[in-house]
């Protein structure tokens, strides 16, 4: 198998499409275009990046990023080994060289400085110094670099430079229509349709308190975790429980409000 292959998107992951965001995608990658997909936590953008690489055939090595992570994990670094020291191509390289969409999920959640090496690869240039090696890296024509951001963590100490966000096209994700998230909800979680609307009607009930108590509404993968365990034979009740109201927040009147609203849909 060769190093392109096993970054191959073998099954085709389900997405269902909710406007043009599949042809505005496919026309970017057709121009190489940077891309930036802009929207809450557990929206459906790393799983539109991954349908998209499968639909176009190509590679795709996918990034975490974290607060930690330096720009050594990226490019690469020189490891000691029993014969010495050797190079090790970090994640952005490999994508570069190989042909690869380099996705970098929460790429806020990296440190400024370490954003910064992404730059030579998303304008004209299309290329990557790897300055401790002496060696600059032609990107491959299929390479791609995007990029997930949730605006809505956004603040003074963690956002991007303006000098990043204009190297990238963007496009807005956000949760799904009611009736469109609730097919998505049924299919992933196995459940009826019925139990998916009341998903979806408890989750839009938590997002109107966004901004009152809440940093985030229920994202539609708490819907499908909580769909799945309804699934598994757990009561509608607990599994909302467990999947949607405990890891959203610690405070004891808003997990009664939660709760209340799985009641009463439940």
């Amino acid at each position: 198998m060769s190093d392109r292959d096993q970054y191959l998107v073998k099954a085709e992951p389900y997405y269902r499409p909710v406007g043009d965001e599949v042809k505005m995608y496919e026309a970017a990658y057709d121009a190489r275009m940077p891309v930036m997909l802009k929207g809450p936590t557990g929206c459906g953008k790393t799983r539109f990046v991954e349908y998209m690489a499968w639909k176009l055939g190509k590679p795709l090595i996918v990034v975490a990023c974290n607060e930690d992570m330096t720009a050594s994990d990226l490019v690469g670094r020189f490891l000691l080994d029993i014969n010495g020291t050797k190079w090790q191509d970090g994640p952005l390289t490999v994508s570069a060289r190989i042909g690869a969409i380099c996705y970098l999920d929460e790429v806020v959640e990296a440190r400024q400085d370490t954003t910064v090496v992404i730059h030579p690869l998303t304008d004209h240039r299309r290329n990557l110094p790897l300055e401790k090696k002496g060696e600059l890296v032609e990107a491959h024509a299929d390479f791609q670099i995007v990029i997930s951001y949730n605006p809505g963590y956004q603040s003074l100490m963690k956002d991007l430079k303006q000098s990043t966000k204009q190297r990238f096209g963007a496009l807005d994700f956000d949760y799904p229509q009611a009736t469109v998230e609730a097919e998505i909800v049924a299919h992933e979680g196995n459940v009826e349709k019925s139990v998916a609307d009341k998903l979806v009607q408890v989750a839009q009930r938590s997002r109107n308190l966004k901004g009152h108590g809440l940093d985030e509404g229920m994202s539609t993968r708490l819907l499908v975790y909580a769909a799945q365990l309804i699934g598994k034979g757990i009561a509608p009740q607990s599994a909302c429980q467990m999947a949607l109201v405990r890891p959203l927040t610690d405070d004891p009147d808003m997990r009664d409000t939660l709760d209340a609203a799985v009641n009463t849909y439940f």
